[in-house]
């Protein structure tokens, strides 16, 4: 596939988009109405970014984000009678904003793309990322963490970017998950996160235990 310069970009507050990880949304904004309109008639591409700061006074202009942010691909436009949308989309791939676009009602960025290469995690990286979500999350066997924690065919790219979307964490931490430079040095990042949890949790401060993903 070969991917624009220029896309649309959706800022929310709470949301961080990771490649082969789907997210649906409702769109009611009347900007992000045309900018599904426009997306769905064009690339079918839209960035997700994550705004950064003391972005609510200026929510309805241009506020902050973070550069580091992941496109994904319209596979569902449900188009509702108020003009509303509920969509979902499919992360494809990091990329960094290079540029801001203002001269539509929603913002675009000229962006370059991260590399779509990645190389699988060594056997110690995903022995310790098993380990400590299995301590972190306690799943029930049958239940979809625990089925996905038991996978031997669960690929490298699934485990690391399903639970880094997925765990409830930070969106901050989960952006620092996002701006990692390989899928290697994300799944490190990860068992730190989720060790610091774990320590966390046992020192009383913070409870642990399901359910931990949304």
């Amino acid at each position: 596939m070969e991917y624009p310069t220029v896309i649309p970009v959706f800022p929310l507050p709470n949301v961080v988009l990771f490649p082969g990880v789907p997210l649906p949304l409702h769109i009611f904004e009347p900007r992000y109405r045309e900018m599904v309109r426009e997306a769905s008639a064009g690339h079918e591409l839209i960035g997700m970014v994550l705004l950064r700061g003391d972005w609510q006074p200026r929510y309805h202009e241009n506020p902050d984000v973070y550069e580091v942010g992941c496109a994904g691909k319209l596979v569902n436009v449900e188009a509702l009678p108020d003009g509303k949308f509920n969509i979902v989309l499919h992360g494809l791939r990091e990329f960094v904003v290079r540029q801001h676009l203002f001269d539509k009602p929603y913002r675009q960025a000229e962006v370059s793309w991260r590399s779509a290469g990645q190389t699988p995690l060594d056997a110690p990286c995903r022995d310790r990322l098993v380990r400590v979500l299995t301590d972190f999350l306690r799943p029930e066997p049958a239940s979809p963490a625990g089925r996905l924690l038991r996978s031997g065919s669960l690929s490298d790219e699934l485990l690391v970017n399903f639970f880094s979307y997925a765990l409830d964490i930070s969106p901050v931490e989960k952006q620092g998950l996002l701006e990692a430079p390989t899928l290697e040095a994300r799944g490190h990042r990860l068992a730190d996160v989720i060790e610091f949890h774990v320590a966390e949790s046992r020192l009383g401060l913070k409870a642990v235990g399901s359910p931990r993903c949304h």
